[in-house]
Parts: structure tokens; sequence; C-alpha cells
């Protein structure tokens, strides 16, 4: 296992700077996940930390040492990509086993460890087929098995699940993360997926165009997000942002319009906001309930997904879009003004720039 450090590190090609003034602390058996929209700098950063690339600035520490100038092949770390990256001309067995006899591992050594790994991926029948006789699943399993037979102080994984189809990503997601529990090493995975993020990590980094914008559990990002791109990319499905100014402040509660859609009330309890200030609102799907009346907002119906046991709707609410999840079948459908009240709360509130006013939400 292994501790990583990060210090002010920065990666530019030539002029263009893709990883800004990043400062990171990764814990010995931790598994943090780098989560972010395409082009953000995550696998960049994971390249850094794996010695595929150099940092123009700053520097990578492991276990306190170092390893700026050090070789990919000398950090003892071990990388699984997208791509399985195995050799179609070799059996399972052959795959797992060809690295360590690179390293002249002694032969009894190899079969013990390709037999470790093979029982705790669950791959031992196929150990003798080849990677084209297995599915994209087992081909993942034994890709990640040939870096558990290395024994690495820490395994870097690069959106390991995205050729997967959807069964399968959801089934092996659980095996990483039971892999995870057993192995106990440190772990740094990389993925655009909110919902791998939010069900794999011990702590979740959160990158856009190439800086950290929060680092934290994932229900402290889900509460408290520290602003609102964080919230609007924590969150399925996505959280709704509603631009409004505040027109009035009475003891606790806070009065804002929604463009020309109509009202939200809200508490003001820790939040410094006075008439006429711009805000805007988060507003999670799960808060919204069909309601009528002061307080409520005024939406016309886009679009309705019926997914048995719940609803998701899409509206507008004057020039915001908004989408709430509402449990049972209703008989909503495109073109229906509906009304929508606060079923729970209270609400993130962000300020004009984005960045949150109110405390964290108490799970």
């Amino acid at each position: 296992m292994a501790r990583i450090t990060l210090d002010k590190v920065e990666k530019s090609f030539g002029n263009v700077s893709v990883i800004k003034q990043v400062d990171l602390d990764i814990n010995d058996g931790e598994l943090m996940v780098f989560v972010g929209p395409s082009g953000c700098g995550k696998s960049t950063l994971l390249r850094l930390i794996a010695g595929l690339d150099q940092p123009t600035e700053g520097t990578i520490a492991i276990d306190g040492k170092t390893v700026n100038k050090v070789p990919a092949a000398d950090r003892g770390l071990a990388m699984v990509f997208q791509s399985y990256a195995l050799y179609p001309h070799m059996s399972v067995r052959q795959n797992l086993a060809f690295g360590l006899e690179n390293a002249r591992t002694p032969k009894a050594e190899i079969e013990s460890r390709i037999v470790d790994a093979a029982r705790m991926l669950e791959i031992e029948p196929y150990l003798d087929r080849r990677p084209g006789q297995l599915s994209g699943g087992q081909r993942q399993r034994v890709a990640i098995g040939r870096a558990i037979v290395r024994r690495p102080v820490a395994f870097l994984l690069d959106e390991p699940l995205s050729n997967l189809d959807a069964e399968l990503r959801v089934s092996t997601r659980a095996e990483i993360a039971a892999l995870h529990t057993r192995i106990k090493s440190t772990m740094i995975y990389v993925t655009h997926d909110q919902t791998e993020a939010m069900t794999l990590a011990d702590r979740i980094v959160v990158l856009r165009a190439g800086r950290v914008e929060q680092v934290g559990t994932p229900l402290e990002l889900f509460n408290g997000p520290a602003n609102a791109f964080v919230a609007g990319f924590i969150g399925s499905p996505r959280m709704s942002f509603l631009a409004g100014t505040v027109t009035a402040v009475t003891g606790e509660r806070a009065q804002a319009r929604i463009g020309s859609g109509g009202t939200l009330e809200f508490v003001t309890t820790d939040v410094p906001v006075k008439p006429g200030d711009a805000i805007s609102i988060g507003v999670r799907p799960q808060q919204l309930a069909l309601g009528e009346g002061e307080g409520s907002l005024a939406a016309a119906v886009a679009l309705v997904e019926h997914l048995g046991a719940e609803t998701i709707v899409h509206a507008v609410a004057g020039e915001e879009r908004l989408m709430a999840v509402l449990q049972g079948q209703l008989k909503i459908k495109p073109g229906d003004t509906v009304g929508f009240a606060l079923a729970q709360a209270p609400l993130h509130i962000f300020d004009a720039d984005g960045q949150r006013l109110n405390a964290p939400v108490e799970g």
C-alpha cells in the first residue's frame, strides 16, 4: 500500500496548460476517484502519477519519496487501462505471467500469484483460454488480474468499465469494490461517470479544466457541493438550477422570483441574502412534488419518462429547465402545466458566480 502526495503539480503541452496547481493527498489504502467531464485532465493527472508523463511544475511523492524522475517501471504502480491491452495470441495464464517472467520472478512464485489472483477474480476456469474466447467482463477481470499479480503498492485504473455494457458495468463495479475491500491497496480510479464515483469511492476528486473543484466523500459532495459545477455533476438525475432574484426576507424564510414562472421559498438561517440579490437555487429532482398555491412554481411539461415505480418529469419554468422525480404512475403528458412545490428542504443556494452560500445540507 502507498500514500501518494501531489504538491502544486502542473502540466503544460507547449503553451496549453492542462493541469493547474493541483494539491492532493491520497491516503494509504484509500480508493480515490477522479471524476469530471471529458477534457478536464483526470487521465492526464493519472498518467503523471504513473510516470507516463512528467509534470511541468510541482512534485509527486509516493510514501514521502519524490518520484518525479523515477521511471514508470520503478514506481511500484500497476495500471489498468480502458482497453484491456491483452496479448491475443497468449492464454490468460500467459498474459498474467508475462510481466513477472520479464522481471525474472521464480516460476513457483509466478504460479502462486496467478493462482491467488485467479481465485480472487473467479477466472480459474479461463486460465487456458485466449482473450478472444472471453466476454468483455472476463477480459477486464484478466486485465485487473495482470495488475494484481505484480503486487503493486497502488493500482491506477483509467476508465476500466467504459467498454462494457450497462449490466456488466454494474457487476464489474461491484467486483472492483469487493476487490478493494479484500486487498486493501491504494487505488486511484478515473471515470466520467458520477454514479461509478459515488458507489466506489472513499473520496472523490472533482476536476474541471485542470483544476480541483472539490475533494470529499461521496455524501460530502452530494450534501455540500462547493459550487454549482460540483452540484450539477454529482447526483443522478442531475440537479436543476433556477436563476432568481430575492424579493423578500422575513425571519428565517426568503422568497425568490424565478423568471416569469413563479416563486420559491427557502430557509435563510445561514444564507446571507437580501432583497434584490441575484441567486441560483439548486433543486434535486427528488425534492420536488406536485403542488399549487403560494410558494409553488408553475412549469410547462416538456417530457415525461414513465419508469413504473416513478415518473420523471422534464419541465420549463419561464426560461429555466427543471426535472422532478415523482413517485408512482402519474397521468401527466407533454404540454400540461403543473405546479411544483418543495417536498424536501433545505435547498442549495448559490450566488451569481455559482459559489455556495448556505451551509451543507445534513444527510
